[in-house]
C-alpha cells in the first residue's frame, strides 16, 4: 500500500501499511534487518530452580509471512528496530480453548477456571530479536498487543525498546484479541483514524493477512498461552538458542487482560515466568462467548467489584502505574496491594496513562485545552523491566516503592503540594526539581483521550525564581534528584542521559 497514516494507539498511533516503511525492509520477504551491534551484555545467568509445567498444546509457528512489506503495527513513537536486530512475522495457528470462571469475578483473584469449548485460530506474531544469536540473552518479552484504539499497538515495546536492545532480549508481539485481527468495537478512536480503526489486520492489509481468523476474545487467553509454549521450545526462532525466561507484558487494556490471565489461566498453565502489568484498571477483562470482543467499557461502568491479583502463585508480578491511573477513569487505587515476595507495585508521580513520549509528533495535534503530560514514565518502565528480569533469574526482588499519597475522601483525591505536584510515589527529577507541573490530572476536556493524557502546566516566572535563584541552584537540585532515583533503583544508570534531557536550566 505504501502509505503512512495517522491512527489510534491506546489513543493515537502512526500506522505503516504494507510497503510504506523504512529503507531497511526486505521487499521480497517478511523481515527487516538493522545492521550494527549493541554494547549490551547478556542477562545474568539464571539461578532459579527448574519450573514444572503441565503439558499443553502449542501454537504452530512454522509459517513465516513473506508477503512484500513489513508487519503492520500501530505505533506513534519508539517502535524503530534497534541496531543489530531483525524482525520476522509468523502465522500462529492451532485449536484454542475458552474458559469459564467465577461470575461475577471475586475480588481476591483466586479463581478456578474450567475449559469449555475449543475453536481453530489463525493469528500472527511479530518477533524482534538480535541478528547475532550469540547476543540473545535468553529472555523473551511477550507483549499482549493493545487494541483499545481499534488497531494492534505495542505500547510496552515503545516504552522499553532501549532496555530490550541493551540486554539482547527478544520481543514478541501477539495479536491476541479479536479486534486486532478481524476488527470490531473501538474503545477510543482518534480523530482522523475513522477510515482505519475497527477493521483489524484482515481488513487493513488483506493481501498480507487475509487468511487470518480469530474465534473471539474468550479464546485469547489460550492463544497467548500457546504462543508462549511454542516460543519456549522454539530455539529456531532465535537463531538456535532456546529461551530461558519468558515474560508476559501488557499495557492498559492488555494489562487488564493479563489480570484475568494471571488470576485464572496462569495457575493452569504456568506458561510465564513473570509478569509486568502496566497501567491496569480496577477490573479484569471479562470472559465472552465465541466470536465476541470483550466489552471493556461496559465492564468499567456497571460498578463491578475491584479485582486484585491473586497472591498464591510463584510467578512474580511487577505492577507499574502512572499517577493518572491511580484515580479517575482507571481507579487502580481500588486494587492497591501490599508488596510481597511475589508482588511489587510502582506508582510514578507526575505521569499519565499516555503521554508525549508515546504520541511523539502527534502530541501537538491533540487539543485537550492544556499541554498533555510530558513525564518520564518510559524511563521508569525500563528499570521495571530490568528489575523483573533480575527477580525471575536470581530471586532478587525489585525495590519497594512508596505509594502516591491520597486523601481520605470518598472517592479519594491525590494529595498535592502548593504547586499542584503529586506527593509520594516514585519521584523523578522533573517533579522534585520542577520548572513545570507534570500531572496525571487532565485538562478541561472531558474527551476520553484527553482524560488519559494528563497535563503539563508551566510554573510562573516568579515561582521559578523563588525556587531557583540561579541556574546553578536548579542544576544542583535536579542532579541530586537524579542521583537519588538512580540510587533507589527506579531509573537505570544507563538512562541517566535520557532523564537529563528533561532538565530545563
Amino acid at each position: 500500500m505504501g502509505r503512512r497514516v495517522m491512527g489510534a494507539f491506546v489513543v493515537f498511533v502512526v500506522v505503516a501499511l504494507g510497503g510504506g516503511c523504512s529503507d531497511d525492509e526486505d521487499a521480497g520477504g517478511g523481515s527487516k534487518v538493522a545492521d550494527g551491534s549493541s554494547s549490551a551484555e547478556s542477562s545474568t545467568t539464571s539461578t532459579r530452580p527448574p519450573v514444572s509445567r503441565p503439558d499443553g498444546p502449542s501454537a504452530d509457528l512454522s509459517e513465516e509471512i513473506t508477503v512484500a512489506g513489513v508487519p503492520f503495527m500501530g505505533a506513534a513513537a519508539g517502535s524503530e528496530l534497534p541496531a543489530g536486530y531483525e524482525e520476522h512475522e509468523y502465522v500462529a495457528s492451532g485449536e484454542a480453548t475458552a474458559y469459564s470462571g467465577p461470575n461475577p469475578p471475586t475480588t481476591d483473584g483466586r479463581w478456578s477456571f474450567e475449559p469449555t469449548t475449543t475453536a481453530p485460530y489463525r493469528t500472527r506474531i511479530v518477533i524482534r530479536r538480535p541478528t547475532d544469536s550469540a547476543r540473545f540473552s535468553g529472555t523473551v518479552v511477550v507483549e499482549w498487543l493493545n487494541v483499545s484504539g481499534g488497531l494492534d499497538a505495542n505500547p510496552d515495546y515503545a516504552s522499553m525498546s532501549e532496555e530490550i536492545a541493551r540486554q539482547g532480549h527478544a520481543w514478541i508481539g501477539v495479536s491476541a484479541q479479536l479486534v486486532g485481527v478481524a476488527g470490531g468495537p473501538v474503545l477510543v478512536a482518534a480523530p482522523g483514524a475513522e477510515a482505519l480503526v475497527g477493521k483489524g489486520l484482515v481488513g487493513l492489509v488483506p493481501d498480507r493477512y487475509g487468511s487470518l481468523s480469530h474465534p473471539g476474545d474468550g479464546y485469547s487467553f489460550d492463544i497467548f498461552t500457546q504462543v508462549a509454549t511454542a516460543v519456549r521450545g522454539g530455539a529456531d526462532l532465535f537463531g538456535g538458542k532456546a529461551p530461558e525466561v519468558v515474560l508476559a507484558v501488557g499495557e492498559s487494556q492488555s494489562a487488564i487482560a493479563l489480570t484475568t490471565y494471571y488470576n485464572g489461566v496462569q495457575p493452569l498453565t504456568v506458561a510465564f515466568d513473570g509478569f509486568l502489568i502496566h497501567s491496569r484498571a480496577f477490573v479484569s477483562l471479562p470472559m465472552v462467548a465465541a466470536n465476541q470482543a470483550a466489552d471493556l467499557s461496559g465492564a468499567m461502568t456497571v460498578s463491578p467489584a475491584p479485582v486484585l491479583l491473586r497472591d498464591d502463585l510463584d510467578a512474580p508480578v511487577l505492577e507499574l502505574q502512572s499517577e493518572g491511573d491511580v484515580i479517575g477513569v482507571l481507579n487502580s487505587a481500588a486494587v492497591r496491594q501490599d508488596d510481597t515476595d511475589t508482588f511489587r507495585l510502582w506508582e510514578v508521580a507526575g505521569t499519565s496513562h499516555a503521554d508525549r513520549h508515546l504520541l511523539g509528533a502527534l502530541a501537538d495535534q491533540l487539543d485537550c485545552g492544556v499541554e498533555i503530560n510530558d513525564g518520564p514514565l518510559h524511563v521508569v518502565a525500563k528499570a521495571a523491566l530490568r528489575a523483573l528480569v533480575e527477580w525471575v533469574r536470581t530471586g532478587e526482588p525489585p525495590p519497594v516503592a512508596p505509594r502516591l499519597e491520597l486523601t481520605d475522601d470518598t472517592p479519594p483525591a491525590m494529595r498535592r503540594d502548593e504547586d499542584g505536584i503529586a506527593l509520594g510515589g516514585i519521584r523523578t527529577p522533573p517533579v522534585d526539581a520542577p520548572t513545570q507541573v507534570l500531572s496525571g490530572q487532565a485538562g478541561p476536556s472531558s474527551d476520553l483521550m484527553c482524560l488519559l493524557m494528563g497535563s503539563t502546566l508551566p510554573l510562573s516566572v516568579d515561582r521559578r525564581a523563588e525556587l531557583y535563584p540561579t541556574p546553578a541552584d536548579y542544576e544542583r537540585k535536579f542532579a541530586a534528584a537524579l542521583d537519588s532515583v538512580i540510587d533507589a533503583g527506579f531509573v537505570l544508570e544507563e538512562d541517566r542521559a535520557a532523564m537529563e534531557a528533561y532538565s530545563q536550566p
